[in-house]
């Protein structure tokens, strides 16, 4: 029985060996290989045989490469594969010789790579305009360089035409024609703008010429990438396509061609040929196929899909995934430890054994080794040329490399077929040697987590839904963290209001006091006058007493530039704390934020303490409420839609009109109730633990409240600077910002406002303001620091408006069950320096409400007054409401509202 178990297994490893064998090429193999490409190569140089010729040697117009005088300011665009860069480069010479780049990468969607020729030139030229406004450069009519990573035949440094598509790319009406003429068409159709388009140029040879700024023995540029592909300085006189003898140019090989006139068909399998049959360009860049990124992966899948037809691997199960074109990606190939296979094959849905993780590690190793071998051969056949070119028995040649995560092989290929020749591998780093891209990377990877899939919004927008329920429900609203206060406000305003009102508004160290006058002649209109009251730091953490006085001495001072001391006027407080109303001029204070700490006043009615405080001002505190309650009766005043109030500033809040029916801690089912949601606290029951992330917590913990308010410490005005900070700390900290250099002011607390991450993200101007706010922070950063903190910005304020955007919908959600309409029509007050200043903040949030929550209208409304004049509307509705129960005969105490009782 054991023997024959052993019989199958060996058979079964011979079988997995035969199939491996077909991709394994020998020294003589290799040498082929390099004698077919030398012999394409020089079919492509001649005239006579330059159109049957596989590798086409495409003249670049490119006649040297830079000596180091090089300088001036450039515009690069990078067009090549999904992604599309933009690039501003500054080049210096003399001493301080530097390159010094900025850049911004933009998708470029399946449609558009599969649309027309015009819809792709203008989606470009969208993104230059972008880039030219975030950079403030509309009006700079800059020299451009275009890098076009498609074979194209050059009659001039500006004038390519596209031979063919590759990558994936199928654009009509492009083949053919002039890519150069084809983006100035497109720049005219946009009339934005106007730029000098000086050069087209293949990535490979922008790749050689960024290593030969560095490395003037650099004459060769390889791109080992997603595509793949070789250029070189040839000789002059080798050219025929191309008028003159003497000097260099560098041609564009186009190698991924090789193979299209059957030269390399010994070497070809049927899993080759199977890739190619499913290409857009079945028969096309056969080479490319066999070495490139883009294809390997699917070499790869189709070897594991045999082997396990044979019953050699899985079991001889075919699970959906597997059968999936594209699904193994050519980055797998790299992650060859056992571990990481289980863990790729797993996410396939492959039920794989440790044998089989062994299996896919060899089928992996040996289409990438193939791949390095064929790359090393094509490599030896170019630099044997320029050895031949130079008549020297010895060549000392610079090749960057974009891309190459199998270079020892690649190295060892071409040593060994071509031994006369001395070759250095440099990898390119796009110039600068700290290249934006990079940089962005390691950012990405710090704050991966920081970056919310709209699967997880949905699940966040599902717990909030719940914790509402929670806090309107009596048996459960002790433990709920979104504590759902009433606010005994009843309705919006009317329009019927009228009447001379005050209003004080404390939220924070700024205290505000307004007068509103409601006047009705023509049509309703609102008149305000205000001042602002500086709260010192040592009233905020002083007592109660000394606050209230405080509050009452700036009412008094009001009243007396206002002259008004011997009116007696209604009041409206604005009191932006967390507060259970028990009538509408009741309100007990539960717990301080925003720093204030002021003692005595916890527990107690502010009511009461500022009644006290102000009993010879002559005022009647006829309401107190949120700001958030304020925001929504302020926008309520000119949208009778609105029922959603919310502030993004200092703090977060939102209150929503709720049906009395589900209020249990109101008496009563008819009618409405506005709700005091205080959704700050929602999650300090640890509901939040999955998305928080170590900068969140070490926030947390330097704060005057740890372990409460913690989605409004996500997510707020107070905090979104201060976690830009830390992460600015730990990068530099780890070398990756700032040269690891950090200024005492970094390390100081409260330094880095969220004000400073508004100006950041502007696009015209905002690297400057980031060079400027680091450099009163003592810093000195580099262009590359400048795009590294921008983008770090970006992401804290980006998670910021989608988490905003999750509660928000979990209100929406409800107000639409409620009114059990199939579509939600409604107005959202919205008020708060962050939602107000911040460039990007409100298009985020709008956008991403709309996909969270797509069965709705929704209407943002910018309380253009604050929510001081939403604690006059409130008084002025109580005051209505008050004449109305004044003109009926005898109203009994049980028809009088909840603040007369």
């Amino acid at each position: 029985m054991v023997t024959a178990v052993a019989q199958r297994l060996a058979a079964q490893r011979r079988e997995i060996n035969d199939t491996l064998a077909r991709l394994s090429l020998s020294s003589e193999n290799l040498q082929q290989v390099k004698d077919k490409m030398r012999v394409e190569l020089e079919r492509g140089l001649r005239k006579d045989s330059h159109s049957t010729a596989s590798v086409k040697m495409l003249p670049s117009f490119v006649y040297r490469t830079p000596n180091g005088t090089e300088r001036g300011k450039y515009l690069a665009l990078d067009l090549g594969g999904t992604n599309f860069r933009v690039l501003v480069v500054k080049i210096r010479s003399g001493i301080r010789k530097s390159v010094r780049m900025y850049n911004k990468i933009y998708a470029i969607p399946l449609e558009i790579m599969q649309g027309t020729g015009e819809e792709l030139f203008d989606h470009i030229v969208q993104c230059i305009s972008d880039f030219l406004d975030y950079m403030g450069m509309k009006n700079t009519r800059l020299p451009l360089g275009f890098t076009f990573s498609f074979p194209c035949r050059q009659t001039g440094i500006d004038k390519g035409s596209l031979v063919s598509w590759t990558k994936g790319f199928k654009a009509t009406d492009c083949e053919g024609n002039d890519v150069v003429e084809m983006l100035r068409e497109a720049i005219k159709r946009r009339n934005e703008f106007d730029l000098d388009i000086v050069a087209v140029v293949n990535d490979t040879v922008g790749t050689m010429m960024t290593c030969a700024y560095e490395d003037p023995k650099c004459e060769i540029g390889l791109i080992a990438g997603t595509g793949s592909n070789v250029c070189y300085m040839e000789e002059m006189r080798n050219i025929e396509m191309v008028e003159g003898d003497e000097g260099q140019m560098c041609v564009n090989t186009e190698w991924g061609g090789f193979g299209e006139n059957d030269c390399i068909e010994d070497i070809r399998t049927r899993f080759d040929r199977e890739v190619d049959e499913g290409s857009l360009n079945n028969g096309k860049q056969r080479f490319e196929k066999m070495t490139s990124g883009m294809y390997l992966g699917e070499i790869v899948r189709q070897i594991l899909i045999d082997l396990t037809r044979r019953g050699l691997l899985f079991r001889g199960h075919i699970t959906e995934p597997l059968k999936t074109r594209g699904i193994f990606e050519t980055k797998f190939l790299d992650r060859l430890a056992l571990l990481q296979v289980r863990a790729i094959l797993q996410q396939l849905g492959l039920d794989s054994t440790c044998d089989d993780s062994i299996i896919v590690k060899e089928v992996c190793g040996t289409v990438s080794r193939r791949a390095a071998q064929l790359c090393g051969a094509g490599m030896a056949a170019i630099v044997d040329k320029i050895r031949e070119n130079l008549l020297k028995h010895n060549t000392s040649n610079t090749v960057p490399l974009e891309l190459c995560s199998f270079s020892r092989i690649l190295k060892d290929t071409v040593k060994a077929l071509a031994p006369q020749c001395d070759v250095e591998f440099v990898l390119s780093e796009d110039g600068s040697g700290k290249g934006a891209a990079l940089i962005t990377a390691v950012i990405d990877k710090y704050l991966y987590a920081m970056r919310l899939s709209d699967e997880t919004l949905m699940d966040i927008m599902k717990r909030f839904r719940r914790e509402l329920g929670n806090g309107l429900c009596s048996d459960t609203n002790p433990t709920a963290t979104v504590k759902m206060l009433p606010t005994f406000v009843r309705s919006i305003p009317d329009g019927s209001e009228k009447g001379d009102f005050i209003a004080l508004d404390l939220g924070g160290s700024a205290f505000r006091i307004l007068r509103v006058k409601v006047s009705h002649e023509k049509k309703q209109t609102v008149q305000m006058e205000s001042q602002i009251y500086d709260t010192p730091e040592d009233i905020i953490h002083g007592s109660g007493t000394r606050l209230f006085d405080h509050v009452a001495e700036c009412l008094g001072d009001f009243m007396e530039k206002q002259n008004i001391k011997d009116k007696k006027l209604s009041v409206g407080f604005t009191f932006s704390f967390p507060c259970a109303q028990t009538k509408l001029n009741e309100s007990y204070l539960l717990t301080w934020t925003k720093r204030f700490k002021a003692s005595g006043v916890e527990g107690m009615d502010i009511v009461t303490l500022l009644n006290k405080a102000i009993k010879k001002r002559g005022v009647d505190i006829m309401a107190v409420v949120n700001d958030t309650v304020g925001t929504m009766m302020t926008c309520g005043f000119d949208d009778q839609r609105c029922e959603v109030g919310i502030i993004i500033g200092t703090g977060t809040n939102a209150c929503y009109m709720e049906e009395l029916r589900h209020i249990d801690l109101v008496e009563g089912d008819e009618g409405r109730m506005c709700i005091n949601t205080e959704w700050g606290a929602f999650g300090d029951d640890g509901m939040l633990e999955d998305i928080r992330t170590e900068f969140d917590r070490e926030i947390d913990r330097g704060s005057l409240n740890p372990g409460k308010q913690l989605f409004e410490k996500m997510v707020s005005g107070m905090y979104i600077g201060e976690l830009v900070r830390l992460i600015l700390v730990k990068m530099a900290k780890e070398g990756f910002l700032f040269e690891g250099r950090i200024t005492p002011e970094l390390l100081t607390k409260g330094k880095f406002e969220t004000k400073h991450v508004s100006s950041i993200e502007k696009s015209k101007e905002g690297l400057t303001k980031a060079k400027d706010i680091l450099g009163r922070l003592g810093m000195e950063p580099s262009a590359d620091d400048c795009i590294a903190v921008q983008h770090i910005c970006t992401i804290v304020s980006h998670r910021s408006a989608n988490l905003i955007a999750a509660t928000l919908g979990g209100i929406l959600s409800r107000l639409k069950d409620n009114k059990g309409n199939p579509r939600l029509r409604t107005t959202v007050g919205i008020d708060g320096s962050l939602y107000k200043m911040h460039p990007q903040y409100a298009r985020r949030l709008h956008k991403t409400v709309r996909r969270l929550v797509p069965e709705s209208d929704v209407r943002f409304l910018l309380s253009e007054s604050g929510s001081s004049k939403g604690a006059a509307m409130v008084t002025a509705v109580a005051y209505r409401t008050l004449a109305c129960l004044w003109a009926s005969p005898s109203p009994s105490p049980a028809d009088r509202p909840a603040w007369m009782r």
